[in-house]
């Protein structure tokens, strides 16, 4: 089974303008309301290729009954723990004439130390060896930023595998503990290393220095380029294929449940790769927030060149 945690969940608001501009009133031609938190991304992407998963994570109030209710209503089977407060609503104003955009998100609820415990009690319930693991987002108020190795050696000690998708101060304290595989974008890896990353050399240097914190993998998202992925033996890069990019917000979630699916399946983690980036890239030319589909994915699979370094 392949489980997301999204500690800080949010419904996603986008409001489509003809332009951005400020100090004036925008009028919304379109509006989208949709489950929002790279987790419940990752899940969504995943049912979109068929694959099944269970989404986890703290919800509140209204917002997180709306939540869970739009998670169900995709067939993505749902297993909280309810705190107090209401679960964040993000915001997006997108432009029609123009690849602009701007993203407004909320902190979310404060968290207590007994929410957390739940949280921990549910997963060690659920994990069993085998099982795919996608910890994912940012942390809400009350978290502590190691709290994510906390929870790798919880699953771990079951003998399962965990994606670590998140950044800043929750990814370097968390590295330590050793998950499979953590994705960074160039520029959160130039901040936790201090290393430059402004060619593919640079970028592959600074992937190795983040591999020495502990991750056993480590692949740094490129956005349109693509990926690097460095293992300690190989250094490969993914290349995006051409598309008509319509919003890349979600496509780098959609990448991590295009890995995900692929090591699932029993391939290559170069391979996977292959199969993230054609899932990113099929969600960045949808409109909105939805994602891809199986059937553009596999058009998109065999354009994304792999390059052994």
């Amino acid at each position: 089974m392949i489980y997301t945690v999204t500690l800080n969940p949010a419904v996603d608001r986008e409001l489509t303008v003809g332009e951005i501009a400020f100090d004036t009133v925008l009028r919304a031609s379109q509006w989208q309301v949709d489950c929002g938190g790279k987790g419940f991304n990752v899940a969504r992407m995943l049912n979109s290729l068929g694959v099944p998963s269970v989404a986890m994570g703290f919800a509140a109030g209204k917002t997180g009954e709306l939540l869970e209710e739009k998670l169900v209503a995709l067939g993505i089977e749902t297993d909280f723990v309810w705190v107090e407060g209401e679960t964040r609503t993000n915001v997006s104003i997108v432009s029609s004439e123009s690849s602009h955009y701007v993203k407004v998100n909320e902190p979310g609820p404060t968290i207590k130390e007994s929410d957390l415990a739940l949280l921990k009690e549910k997963i060690v319930t659920n994990v069993k060896p085998g099982d795919w693991w996608v910890l994912a987002g940012s942390l809400p108020p009350g978290v502590a930023a190691d709290f994510y190795g906390e929870l790798i050696e919880l699953i771990h000690s079951a003998g399962a595998k965990v994606f670590l998708d998140t950044s800043g101060e929750p990814l370097k304290q968390s590295c330590a503990a050793g998950p499979l595989l953590v994705k960074p974008n160039d520029e959160e890896a130039h901040e936790l290393t201090g290393l430059p990353v402004s060619t593919t050399e640079e970028i592959a240097v600074a992937a190795e220095a983040l591999k020495k914190l502990g991750p056993a993998n480590v692949i740094v998202s490129l956005g349109k380029e693509g990926a690097l992925l460095v293992n300690g033996q190989d250094t490969w890069k993914a290349a995006s294929p051409a598309i008509v990019e319509k919003n890349p917000i979600g496509a780098g979630d959609s990448m991590v449940a295009g890995v995900v699916w692929g090591l699932s399946e029993g391939v290559e983690l170069s391979e996977a790769l292959r199969w993230g980036i054609a899932c990113g890239a099929a969600t960045a030319g949808q409109n909105g927030t939805t994602v891809g589909t199986l059937a553009q994915v596999r058009d998109l699979l065999p354009k994304v060149e792999l390059i052994q370094l």
